[in-house]
């Protein structure tokens, strides 16, 4: 019997952080899209079952597929279009916290390695100094399992180019868990990718007020 290309997760309710008149903040599963997939059976995402729920909610930026955590959705198009500016001109900081093979032996630094679509290798992406994008990610080491043989680390990613955190990782030589792109052995070691969207802050875009969210790693 064939895998299925795109079995997303049960809909057992939203995890809204917070919402109000301009946008709501939800707790991405792993395994959802954050929009619509190309192709039959692929509609199902957390922007499809927002909407259920809170029809006026448009897409500002995305999660992967098997990253689980924060994502921001706004309400109308000029709330989009406020929103989709604070992103663009990085506004909006974003904390990620993975689980990564090996020990790193770093307790923080930065990975700024230019990033490009490899195109007959889609979805991947990767490292390309002539015409790849600048793409930087800071990182802090949070702890060491010396008998397991990982490291988990905060990421911090400046700028947000696709899959970064993970092809960055993935080129200090400590992929992450669970990662079936750019993991190798490492993608056995986990049985999702053990990557999660933890913090988000920003100024609300018609108030002002400085936004805080918190989602805990359930890993």
């Amino acid at each position: 019997m064939t895998k299925p290309a795109y079995l997303p997760p049960p809909d057992n309710g939203l995890s809204v952080i917070f919402a109000d008149s301009s946008l709501v903040v939800v707790d991405k599963p792993a395994g959802l899209l954050s929009v619509p997939g190309r192709g039959e059976g692929m509609a199902d995402c957390l922007v499809s079952r927002v909407q259920a729920i809170f029809p006026d909610v448009l897409s500002v930026h995305r999660l992967d597929m098997s990253t689980s955590g924060l994502l921001i959705l706004a309400r109308g198009a000029e709330m989009h279009r406020q929103l989709s500016r604070l992103f663009r001109e990085r506004q909006v900081e974003k904390s990620y916290v993975a689980v990564l093979d090996g020990l790193l032996s770093a307790e923080a630094g930065e990975v700024d390695l230019p990033l490009i679509a490899d195109w007959p290798n889609r979805p991947r992406q990767k490292v390309d100094f002539e015409v790849g994008k600048q793409s930087l990610t800071k990182f802090n080491t949070l702890s060491r399992d010396l008998v397991g043989h990982t490291t988990r680390v905060e990421l911090h990613p400046v700028t947000g180019r696709s899959h970064q955190l993970r092809v960055h990782m993935s080129a200090l030589g400590h992929p992450i868990l669970g990662d079936e792109l750019y993991g190798g052995e490492a993608e056995m070691k986990a049985n999702r990718l053990l990557l999660h969207a933890t913090d988000l802050s920003l100024f609300h875009p018609l108030t002002a007020a400085n936004l805080n969210f918190h989602c805990p790693v359930p890993f």
